[in-house]
């Protein structure tokens, strides 16, 4: 991402999306432009970090509890703000920069929140003007002045474009200036999470819950014991941020944060319920209506998940849901719908790729499995190279090399995904395959059983396939492998009548003589172990919840 700010960007749209893409209807943008405003706007440094507004509050007596008001709370607990409050700040932070644009905290604020309604909207065209914003905070105020709010911004912007060494750039950069500075840790925990840097997305975790605590620690404490595939430790440490969330918005974060781990587990009724229970709490948390469409299509109730991925993609059009729903449409036959969703997939791939976000890891596992598996293969080589190596690109990688003919090349991707700890039965599923391809049976059949262990219905398409493989793999041979049962012992040979002493023993002619007698039974070579596996590209460390 270009670090250079613009000295004469253009002037910036509406920062209201058009209709239809949010469920919350944006409410008109207040004019504030008293003498409170000026102070806050004059001293104040804000940035979005994950989902929330960061803001620097003022002495003056809190406010009444309106949108704006609401939005700067979440600010200072670094939690997410609902949609229509973030809709006001946007209204208001821009009628404020119209008249002060030389306020640089305005300035960043603005900037972040565009990040986060892009984010929220899945409308990527936000993230331009989201940079046209950072770069006038920097033009106002340069980072090595104190900025460090746009700074994070820009790190913000790079995590949602999915260029995860920008992002690590920005936030190391913050890090290193102010290694106390919270706001850097969330930038940085996504990050290393992208790039696959597990132990430093650990360590970034352990950092941002001692400097922050409560939920938003929590939160990113789940995350890395999920990752880290301690079920129970994630599940413990959800429901405790669930407990403390303050406001409704990170109360529908936390409660589908415990959709996601249920759904992992195999329990689409508990799924669901922690997916509504976030939609009674905030409507226009879109994230788990998604989550709600692919727990109503485990339990079998497909009518009502497509009217749900219909909905959810018309509101939040992601690559993944739209992947999602047309392969739904597939597994009930319904190819023309297919057909149709995935050229909807391909025009957001486009749009995507125009305004700088890399979805190259959805459009590989599309090409994969309903394209060109070479294709998928050249992207995520691209990814890889570029050091892009989480437990996903591993996965997608090795799978689009089996798809392209390759599976023994794939097989070492494969196991680097499934080392990595991370409880994903999709991961356990591909290299079932790729080892049963590879005519490894044994090994195959323990993967496709851990998969649909794991989560039985995983995928409308993948889970039946991974069912007939294990049956085709049938029941392991009785007994185990031959060298694994040791030789059975010769019987003694019976003793010969002793020789009289008178009778000495006749000496045996060199034609008669025989070579000493083996012993009974040997005991077999020790079995050759199962090819080893590449090292796991980093070994991650245990963490202490945040209090």
């Amino acid at each position: 991402m270009d670090a250079k700010p613009q000295q004469n960007p253009e002037p910036l749209p509406s920062p209201l999306p058009p209709q239809g893409a949010t469920s919350v209807p944006p409410p008109p943008a207040p004019m504030r432009t008293t003498l409170r405003r000026a102070a806050f706007g004059a001293v104040a440094g804000a940035v979005l970090v994950a989902g929330a507004v960061i803001a620097v509050p003022d002495d003056d007596p809190a406010p009444p509890p309106g949108p704006v008001a609401r939005a700067e709370a979440a600010a200072a607990a670094g939690a997410p703000a609902s949609l229509s409050d973030l809709t006001a700040l946007i209204g208001d932070r821009q009628k404020w920069v119209e008249t002060h644009p030389a306020d640089a905290p305005s300035w960043a604020v603005l900037g972040t929140a565009y990040v986060e309604w892009g984010r929220r909207s899945a409308d990527a065209a936000y993230y331009t003007r989201a940079e046209q914003a950072l770069q006038r905070s920097l033009a106002a105020q340069p980072g090595e002045r104190g900025n460090t709010a746009a700074w994070v911004g820009l790190g913000t912007l790079a995590n949602a474009r999915n260029d995860f060494l920008a992002a690590k750039k920005w936030g190391e950069t913050v890090r290193t200036r102010q290694p106390k500075n919270w706001t850097a840790y969330p930038v940085l925990i996504d990050a290393y999470n992208g790039l696959g840097e597990y132990a430093a997305a650990s360590r970034a975790t352990e950092k941002f819950g001692a400097l922050r605590k409560g939920a938003p620690a929590l939160a990113r404490t789940s995350d890395m014991y999920r990752g880290q595939g301690w079920r129970e430790d994630a599940l413990a440490t959800a429901q405790e941020a669930a407990d403390r969330a303050a406001t409704p918005a990170e109360k529908a974060a936390a409660l589908h944060r415990l959709g996601e781990l249920a759904a992992e587990r195999g329990e689409p009724a508990e799924a669901l319920a922690q997916y509504d229970a976030a939609l009674r709490t905030d409507r226009g948390h879109l994230a788990s209506l998604g989550g709600r469409a692919r727990a109503l299509a485990a339990l079998g109730r497909t009518d009502e998940a497509l009217a749900d991925y219909r909905t959810v993609t018309t509101k939040l059009p992601r690559p993944e849901y739209v992947l999602e729903l047309g392969e739904l449409y597939e597994s009930l036959g319904l190819d023309g719908d297919a057909r149709t969703q995935y050229a909807k997939l391909r025009d957001l791939l486009t749009r995507a790729r125009a305004s700088g976000v890399d979805e190259s890891l959805t459009e590989a596992r599309f090409e994969a499995d309903h394209g060109d598996p070479e294709a998928a293969v050249e992207l995520m080589r691209t990814e890889w190279e570029a050091q892009r190596r989480s437990s996903a690109v591993a996965d997608t990688l090795a799978w689009s090399l089996h798809r392209a003919g390759r599976s023994e090349e794939g097989m070492q991707y494969a196991e680097r995904a499934v080392e990595t700890g991370v409880r994903n039965a999709s991961y356990a599923y591909h290299l079932g395959m790729i080892e049963s391809s590879l005519g490894q049976d044994g090994p195959a059949r323990g993967h496709l059983e851990e998969a649909l262990r794991t989560n039985p219905d995983f995928s409308p398409l993948a889970a039946p396939l991974a069912q007939e493989a294990l049956d085709a793999l049938g029941e392991p041979a009785a007994g185990g492998p031959e060298f694994m049962q040791p030789t059975a012992p010769e019987p003694p040979a019976e003793p010969e009548p002793s020789a009289s002493p008178s009778q000495a023993p006749p000496e045996a002619s060199p034609e008669t003589t025989q070579e000493p007698s083996r012993a009974p039974s040997q005991a077999p070579e020790e079995p050759r172990t199962a090819r080893s596996a590449p090292p796991s590209p980093q070994s991650r460390p245990s963490a202490t919840p945040a209090p």
